[in-house]
């Protein structure tokens, strides 16, 4: 399937400014603030693997199915090596049976040599008529030498067998590709975490009039700077192709990364979410790592930011990096994974406490509240 430009009927995206003014109004309270992840909760699910960035397989309107008396769930996972922070460099999408608040490992999900990357980040599912669709992110190039930042997006086709396996995966697509213009290519060579540039965590939604969308991590090829986050998204045409629109939330000189952009429909409202880490904001702006929001009546926008500054869950301010990657599901319960829980050990070689204090594994789930633009946790 090959790209194409966005065509006179669809939608006319209206970008909100995620201003630097807003977030000053941010403040931590019981009402967007994480408990404590204790040990117990850190705990592995798996001795042999790491495991981040979850979404499960779902419906068109993105609520989870029912599978084997459970959930099936995708995530990022590697086998558990002295550094968690290689794990970006060999991460590949496993599979899991999700039986309330436990996760099962089931097996890598794509054979090697299929994806056109050398890594393979973040994506979405969706299960219709019997048709698994997987989105993706293809990292590096297929066959190299060296490490690369090269992001690009995919999908790739499958079905479910009665025995609950997949059966061979399509050719994978290229169905958006960053033009330039509007979304910088991530084509860096070099690089490092929170400094790349995006364009990746494709993301599935479809409206209520019926019409298909991709969501995605970007970066801006218009106002290019060194944080000029945005929220990306591409419309589908009759003919099958994704064209590409204005982003919809754009943060120039604010943030580098809005990360797993989604959409969930509640009450009459469509609700965005993003997640980000403190450490990409612009110099001058305090902000926790957390799951930021905003909402609208459609697709177009314009975004109203939750609570005037964004914020909808932060990590407690004595963990500041326990969670990360949250994910919205439509009952307003929200997934996560544990990041670095525990407190920091300068005691140590900077490795060993890397590893300590690094969770990998899937974190309690939490439950959110949504009335018009205000958000809160609910707790107990």
């Amino acid at each position: 399937m090959k790209p194409s430009a966005a065509t006179a009927d669809t939608p006319s995206i209206r970008t909100t400014v995620w201003s630097a003014s807003a977030l000053r109004k941010l403040q931590l309270d019981d009402t967007n603030q994480a408990p404590v992840i204790d040990k117990d909760c850190a705990s592995p699910m798996s001795p042999d693997l790491d495991v981040w960035d979850a979404w499960p397989l779902a419906d068109p309107g993105g609520m989870p199915v029912e599978w084997q008396g459970g959930e099936l769930w995708f995530a990022l996972a590697v086998p558990r090596e002295a550094d968690p922070e290689q794990r970006h460099h060999m991460a590949r999408i496993h599979h899991f049976h999700r039986r309330g608040d436990r996760f099962q490992h089931i097996a890598r999900t794509l054979p090697e040599g299929l994806s056109p990357g050398a890594r393979e980040w973040s994506g979405s599912a969706k299960l219709e008529d019997g048709v698994v669709t997987l989105y993706f992110t293809a990292a590096g190039r297929k066959g190299d030498r060296k490490l690369t930042y090269h992001q690009r997006i995919f999908s790739t086709q499958s079905t479910l067998t009665e025995t609950g396996e997949f059966s061979a995966w399509s050719e994978p697509a290229e169905i958006i590709e960053a033009d330039g213009d509007i979304y910088r290519p991530a084509d860096e060579n070099e690089g490092e975490a929170g400094k790349i540039k995006a364009f990746r965590d494709p993301s599935y939604f479809r409206d209520k009039d019926g019409a298909n969308f991709v969501l995605f991590t970007g970066s801006s090829a218009c106002q290019p700077s060194a944080h000029d986050g945005v929220i990306g998204i591409a419309a589908e045409a009759q003919d099958g192709q994704f064209g590409l629109l204005p982003p919809l939330v754009q943060a120039t000189e604010v943030n580098n990364e809005l990360e797993r952009p989604h959409i969930v429909e509640h009450a009459g409202a469509l609700y965005l979410f993003w997640s980000t880490q403190r450490g990409v904001f612009a110099p001058g702006i305090e902000a926790p790592t957390g799951m930021y929001g905003a909402t609208s009546k459609s697709i177009e926008g314009p975004w109203t930011l939750l609570n005037g500054h964004g914020l909808v869950i932060a990590n407690p301010a004595e963990r500041p990096t326990q969670a990360y990657s949250w994910w919205v599901l439509p009952d307003l319960t929200v997934t996560s994974f544990v990041d670095y829980w525990g407190p920091e050990e300068p005691e140590k070689p900077e490795i060993e406490s890397r590893r300590a204090r690094f969770g990998g594994t899937f974190a309690p789930f939490l439950r959110i509240a949504l009335d018009g633009n205000r958000s809160r946790l609910v707790l107990g």
